[in-house]
């Protein structure tokens, strides 16, 4: 799936390459508006049991305001801070911003004289126009801006009216005062405060294309008016761990996200994610108790791991093999069964306990290869080109082509519009991917969509969708590496029931395993065969999630080979096959 850019320069750029080709949505100076209405639209037929009187009430007024002030609102709530200079609200679609914002004020939703901070008077006025404020304190014109703020700080510790940091100032500054009232109703529409309103611009333009889901009346990701404030304090709770965190500080956040009650599913699985990330950051301040206590509380996949490791590094050996040893009685998944037949032994060690033998290891096929560095390649690519044949033609494809070709055949069950799942049009994934039981609520979809791999329905199937759905957005299609030539080469030449392990095991955990697969495959046509197969340079070691792939193939009898390069004296040279 590709990165997302929600950019301001990028979307306006594509803007002007779009128009420049086919009118779209985007011809509409007040492009912007429609899509904001919208949204409000959506809102009120969807959430009007959960909106609060001043949202409700925020929604009518707004739907009568003349066009001029709707557009200039709506511009100042997708720009970013509540703060804005008159030169800087110049839009030719809306015409004189003094004159549109009148009704904003009328309104109570603009500020004409807001009270400034010394941090947004910095962010607000030109160097000349700072140095104009502060003369009295002798600035020199030579200091940097940064610097002065941070000279001044002590003085100013109270925000005041506009007028009183600069008298001369002959432009008027205007304050939003619903942002957070915006806010609400971005997380409303979207379910989360990350997607940002470009969205709608860049699906106009084409950039990013979703399916197009059907939403039931339960399609809903908040159903009650406490889901906002839950929403909203675990969003603040995960801003907070971007910042420096002391113990202290970290401790009243595990408190506060301890505080939160939801009978939400959807939320429980965010608040479990919030405190499995304090308990990572207490594990970095090697705060061994708190980190425990975020972990205990925490149900997200891994949570337990993280448990036993903390209470071996605390040196609590005796709590850490008894929930080891429950955890191998119903394992969470195979990269915890890993791990934890990797503890074992240590921690019967550390108890002066007999350890128990870590079994072997499946033998892997291995393949040693010299070339010469090549300083424009990757090591893969090096490979790629050194064991590439007109006969065996070699692809990079990593974690692409299994994820692609699953994602392709089950794709009516993953974007199956089950309650929960999608409550917007601007989805890349089902909200409950990484949820425990996201597989067992569409079981019955899936096992639809693999039975076609008992006969030649499947490739039909994969085809179509790679025909249908080019370039919709989807988190296991990879249309970036998924050629149509390496799709027809992968159909002739690997077999349904390889694919059916392979997809299978991805549905077991989707979060783990849809990574660590080979990084080349090598096909075979003439003969209906493959190899893939893993590189690792000189130094680099198998990781976790590698190893737990290879073992399966290997299990299963799918070939596939480990390649260890090394690097030999000639320069720029890529050695023939052997």
């Amino acid at each position: 799936m590709p990165n997302k850019i929600p950019t301001y320069f990028l979307w306006k750029s594509l803007l002007c390459e779009q128009n420049a080709v086919n009118p779209s949505p985007l011809d509409n100076p007040f492009y912007y508006l429609i899509n904001f209405r919208h949204v409000l639209e959506w809102i009120t037929e969807r959430y009007a049991d959960v909106l609060d009187s001043r949202e409700r009430r925020f929604i009518d007024d707004f739907m009568g305001l003349p066009e001029a002030a709707q557009g200039l609102l709506v511009r100042m709530v997708m720009r970013k801070g509540a703060l804005f200079r008159a030169s800087k609200l110049s839009y030719v679609e809306i015409g004189d911003p003094s004159a549109a914002v009148q009704p904003l004020v009328e309104m109570g939703w603009v500020d004409p004289q807001p009270s400034v901070s010394l941090d947004e008077l910095f962010i607000l006025l030109r160097k000349a126009e700072l140095f104009t404020c502060f003369k009295a304190h002798g600035l020199k014109t030579v200091e940097k801006k940064f610097d002065v703020l941070e000279k001044l700080r002590e003085f100013y510790p109270e925000p005041q009216p506009i007028n009183q940091w600069h008298s001369a100032l002959d432009e008027p500054i205007y304050g939003l005062t619903v942002m957070a009232l915006c806010e609400r109703l971005r997380l409303l529409y979207f379910g989360n405060l990350h997607q940002e309103w470009s969205e709608f611009v860049l699906a106009d333009l084409g950039v990013y294309r979703y399916e197009k889901v059907e939403f039931s009346v339960d399609s809903r990701g908040i159903n009650e008016r406490a889901d906002i404030d839950t929403c909203l304090h675990l969003h603040l709770c995960r801003q907070a761990l971007e910042l420096p965190m002391t113990t202290e500080t970290l401790s009243a956040l595990v408190q506060q996200a301890l505080a939160v009650d939801t009978r939400n599913s959807w939320l429980t699985m965010r608040r479990a994610k919030v405190l499995y990330q304090i308990g990572q950051q207490a594990e970095r301040l090697q705060d061994w108790r708190l980190a425990l206590a975020a972990y205990e509380q925490s149900a997200y996949p891994g949570a337990r791991l993280r448990r036993i490791r903390v209470l071996e590094r605390s040196a609590d050996y005796t709590a850490a093999l008894a929930l080891l040893e429950c955890a191998q009685i119903a394992v969470e998944s195979a990269a915890e069964s890993q791990s934890l037949l990797r503890i074992l032994p240590r921690l019967q060690r550390k108890l002066g306990l007999p350890a128990e033998r870590r079994p072997n290891a499946r033998r892997l096929s291995r393949l040693d290869v010299t070339v010469s560095q090549a300083m424009d390649l990757s090591v893969e690519q090096m490979i790629q080109l050194h064991l590439a044949d007109d006969a065996a033609p070699v692809y990079y494809v990593e974690n692409a082509l299994i994820n692609s070709l699953f994602g392709l055949l089950c794709w009516p069950a993953i974007f199956a519009p089950l309650p929960g799942a999608f409550f917007h049009p601007f989805h890349s994934a089902p909200s409950d991917l990484y949820s425990p039981d996201f597989y067992q609520r569409r079981a019955g979809l899936f096992d639809q969509c693999l039975q076609q791999l008992d006969s030649q329905a499947y490739l039909a199937t994969i085809r179509q969708h790679f025909q249908i759905k080019q370039g919709l957005q989807s988190p296991f299609v990879f249309w970036g590496a998924l050629t149509e030539e390496l799709l027809e080469q992968a159909l002739h030449c690997l077999p349904a029931e390889h694919l059916r392990h392979w997809f299978r095991r991805l549905l077991l955990d989707i979060k783990a395993n849809r990574t660590g697969m080979p990084d080349l495959i090598q096909f075979y046509p003439a003969e209906q065969r493959y190899r893939m197969i893993e590189v690792k340079g000189p130094g680099d070691r198998l990781q976790d999630n590698q190893l737990r792939w290879l073992d399966f193939c290997a299990e299963h009898d799918m070939p596939v080979v480990v390649c260890y390069v090394q690097w030999s004296a000639e320069q720029s040279v890529i050695l023939p096959a052997a």
